[in-house]
């Protein structure tokens, strides 16, 4: 496995129960012990599989199976036009349904941004498929009692205004016809953070040269580029879900708590604007075995800006639950 080559990774696709096709990384260490749980990875929003590219190895020599996925609506993964599509119960199913496939009972899943809330849910949804559980810069929010708009959220957490944008169906072909700005814009450090209080006006604009402090070499960025070409209703369809998954949530009476025996490990950079303190503080009164990991001067991309200290922070989690051995690779 090379970090800087996609094609030296273990690539596979399955049609799954729910008549989803997903394309994912199964990288299986050779000595791999099958009653040793893989991990899950699962990647937010812009991102692909390839987000934890320098992750998979270290964990693999660890000897742990690690399965990335591609999400629904991204890179060769089934992109449904129908947005109710990307609701977390229906994406929780379909990680289930993965399970399924490859025989494996139970995992360890580890999230990051939209992927993060994913493995909180599906905590919810599947419980009992989970032995441990690894968030990354999204810390875990409970289900609402109460309809919450994406306008009300915005006024609560000024931070998330970008949302509004995301979710409205202008976004899609405003962001497909200047993909590599919005990339560029996205993947930066937080010292070089550009504005998205108005998005739509800055991917336009030609004045930036958006790819000098991009935290993408020009390769990487081309790869992102590549796996956005079929569009992008897909990866911003998660936006647009806000309404969906609260009626979904409501109507299961899904708890508020995380199973209390369950291990979780929650990791962010404190340079995260879309962590805000008092959300990392709110998680603890929903998650009995809540382990939080504050990185010094790191942003929202924990994975490329941490790389090592991801890596080995949640090694040592996993360890702690008796869950490693290391590998001959």
């Amino acid at each position: 496995m090379n970090p800087t080559d996609p094609q030296t990774f273990s690539h596979r696709t399955a049609q799954i129960s729910t008549g989803r096709l997903y394309h994912f990384i199964d990288q299986v260490p050779s000595n791999y012990d099958p009653t040793q749980p893989p991990l899950v990875c699962l990647h937010g929003f812009p991102d692909s599989w390839f987000g934890w590219r320098y992750q998979i190895g270290p964990w693999c020599r660890q000897g742990f199976r690690v399965i990335v996925l591609d999400m629904l609506g991204y890179g060769e993964t089934d992109m449904p036009h129908d947005s109710s599509a990307y609701s977390p119960k229906n994406i929780c199913n379909d990680i289930s349904a993965l399970l399924d496939f490859l025989a494996i009972p139970k995992a360890v899943v580890i999230g990051h941004d939209w992927g993060s809330h994913m493995a909180g849910r599906f905590a919810l949804w599947h419980p009992d498929r989970l032995i441990a559980l690894v968030m990354l810069s999204i810390p875990y929010v409970p289900p609402k009692e109460q309809y919450v708009s994406l306008e009300e959220l915005v006024r609560a957490y000024p931070s998330y205004g970008y949302q509004v944008y995301f979710a409205s169906e202008s976004s899609t072909s405003e962001i497909e016809e200047n993909l590599v700005p919005f990339l560029a814009s996205a993947f930066r450090t937080p010292e070089k953070a550009l504005s998205w209080s108005k998005l739509n006006e800055l991917i336009t604009n030609k004045q930036i040269n958006f790819t000098d402090d991009c935290l993408l070499n020009e390769r990487e960025l081309q790869f992102y580029v590549s796996r956005f070409l079929r569009g992008m209703r897909g990866p911003l369809s998660y936006y647009r879900t806000t309404k969906t998954r609260f009626e979904e949530e409501k109507e299961a009476q899904l708890p508020v708590h995380l199973p209390p025996n369950l291990p979780v490990l929650f990791l962010y950079g404190t340079k995260d604007a879309t962590c805000p303190p008092s959300a990392v503080r709110n998680a603890h009164k929903f998650i009995s075995r809540l382990n939080t990991v504050a990185i010094e001067d790191v942003g929202h991309w924990v994975m490329l800006q941490a790389q090592d200290r991801v890596a080995f922070e949640v090694s040592r989690f996993l360890s702690s639950l008796g869950l490693s051995q290391q590998s001959r690779m």
